[in-house]
Parts: C-alpha cells; sequence; structure tokens
C-alpha cells in the first residue's frame, strides 16, 4: 500500500480522506469540527487536529503518507505552499507552514477550495474527462471555480473563479469585495433574511416553504433562479464551458430547482448552432475539495 492524504478544512468542518496509490482506492474518510475561533494550548483547534488526524493514520500504516493536499477557503501563494489572504475566518492560517508543522520532507500541497472541488469532480465526480467545466458553490456565499482547457483558472494573484462577485446590477448594493449588485448577494443564503424581510434565515427553510407551496417563498425563490441564470448565462458567454456543475445548500431542491433554471436559459442563453451547455448538480461536493487536494499535490509531485 502507497497512501496518500487529502484534506479539506473549511470553517464548520475538515474532511479528510486516505487514499491507495496502488489500488487507486480510497482507504478510507473521516469528518470532524474544525472549531474555528477555539484554541488548544494558544493553537487553533482545525490545527492541532488535522496534525492529530494524520499522526493517527500515519501510525495506523507505519509510514508517512507519499503526499499530502490540503483545500482551504482563501487564496493560496505563488507557490501552493501555503495560504496567502484569508481576512475573515481561520484566523492563523495565512502564510502558515504546514510542510514544517506535519515535519514533512516533501511539500503539503495549498489549494484554494473552490479550485480543489472542482479538481475532485473533474478527477471522482460529475465532469470526469471534460476540459472546459464552471463550477459554482450556492451556499451562504456563492463561489466557483472554472477549467479552461484543461487548466484551472487561477488568474494573476489566485482570484480565477470568484463567480459570487460578478455584478447583475450596477447600481445595486455593494457586496462583501464591494461588487455592486453581486450574484452571491442576490441568490446566497447570506442576504436571504433581507430578501426575505426576516421570513426565511437559512436556505433549507426557504426550500421547504417553496416545496409547501409558500407564496413568498415562491416568489423569493424564483428571483432567486433568475439571478442564477443570469450569471450562469453571462459565465457561459465569458468562459464557454461543456458543462456548468451546481453546489451547495439550495441544490438540495433538485429538479426544483433545475427545471425553472433551464427553462429560463432556454430563453436567454447565446446558443451557436443550437449548442446547449449541460447543467448538472455536481455529484460528490461534499467530499470533492479533499479529492481536489490530493489530486493537485500528486500533480506537483509528479505522482499522476
Amino acid at each position: 500500500m502507497t497512501p496518500a492524504i487529502g484534506i479539506d478544512l473549511g470553517g464548520t468542518r475538515i474532511k479528510a480522506l486516505a487514499y491507495d496509490l496502488d489500488s487507486d482506492q480510497t482507504i478510507t474518510t473521516h469528518s470532524l469540527l474544525s472549531r474555528d475561533g477555539d484554541k488548544i494550548n494558544g493553537s487553533p483547534a482545525w490545527r492541532l487536529a488535522i496534525r492529530e488526524l494524520v499522526a493517527d493514520w500515519e501510525a495506523q500504516w507505519a509510514r508517512p503518507a507519499e503526499v499530502i493536499g490540503l483545500s482551504t477557503p482563501g487564496l493560496s501563494s505563488k507557490d501552493a505552499s501555503s495560504v496567502a489572504c484569508l481576512p475573515v475566518k481561520l484566523k492563523g492560517i495565512e502564510n502558515f507552514s504546514w510542510t514544517n508543522y506535519l515535519g514533512r520532507d516533501d511539500k503539503v500541497t495549498v489549494l484554494n477550495d473552490a479550485h480543489a472541488a472542482l479538481l475532485g469532480e473533474i478527477w471522482k465526480g460529475g465532469a470526469q474527462g471534460l476540459r472546459n467545466v464552471v463550477l459554482l458553490t450556492l451556499g451562504t456565499g456563492v463561489g466557483g471555480a472554472a477549467m479552461i482547457d484543461g487548466q484551472i483558472l487561477k488568474g494573476h494573484i489566485g482570484r480565477g473563479g470568484h463567480f459570487g462577485h460578478i455584478s447583475l446590477d450596477p447600481e445595486g448594493p455593494l457586496d462583501a469585495v464591494q461588487t455592486p449588485g453581486s450574484l452571491e448577494d442576490a441568490i446566497g443564503e447570506c442576504t436571504l433574511p433581507e430578501r426575505s424581510d426576516g421570513s426565511f434565515s437559512t436556505t433549507e427553510d426557504l426550500i421547504d416553504a417553496y416545496l409547501n407551496g409558500n407564496s413568498k417563498a415562491r416568489l423569493i425563490f424564483s428571483r432567486s433562479v433568475r439571478a442564477l441564470a443570469a450569471g450562469v448565462c453571462s459565465l457561459i458567454n465569458v468562459l464557454d464551458p461543456e458543462v456548468v456543475l451546481l453546489g451547495g445548500g439550495i441544490t438540495c431542491a433538485g429538479d426544483n430547482l433545475l427545471n425553472p433554471l433551464c427553462e429560463r436559459l432556454d430563453e436567454i442563453e447565446w446558443r451557436p448552432d443550437s449548442h446547449k451547455v449541460l447543467i448538472r448538480i455536481a455529484d460528490n461536493l461534499d467530499w470533492a475539495g479533499a479529492y481536489g487536494a490530493l489530486h493537485r499535490a500528486l500533480e506537483l509531485n509528479k505522482k499522476l
């Protein structure tokens, strides 16, 4: 057995998987609370949890992992060794050397979580074999990533893929990064209480009410879907993907999301020679970040 590790560190949970490179199969997975904000002996709880988990697995195997890949929010450094910028959560992660902390001889590869999720979907999920893919994560905020001609779009400083911050209304209120009338503010859970005049606090509440025929929920959900369609249409025109993958809480609505979204795209999507971009719900987004982080670590260490 030749084990390798992929870890997805989020503000709420840590998801880690161990993978056997010889059999090309997942050995085990583990999920635990990240406890963002908590400290143990002066160190962030999530930092210690990751080190303990890696140490426990490597003790069981009686050998170190071949590679370790780490997915986190924020902008990763140019050399993929750390997080360069994450101003809001996971305090203490910026410029932190995971390679030294985990006692590695080779570099622990660090990757933005949305980029990692897309790589995971391409490697083990709903976009296998594709080279032009857009991923939108529709949760508390709206994130995303794109693969263009087989390469993850990162941009000059790593901002590529922040699709929640495209503007749908130039006169709209400024969002968290000063974008006016953003897609994130139009559909993200972060603005749902405001958009619903306090009627709904979570996307789950909104979907439940929508499915039960609540008229206000139907109005808000419909507005959200039309905003999403406008965003998807814009991204299709700019990036020309084969498929757009959707993930996050609102995708729990299933066909109740996809059907009206695709109906609206039938009206507004530019389709030269009748070419229609596929819209799918991501297969395995819960674990895609860990798979993607591992895949990137294998690539950089020339194990693939």
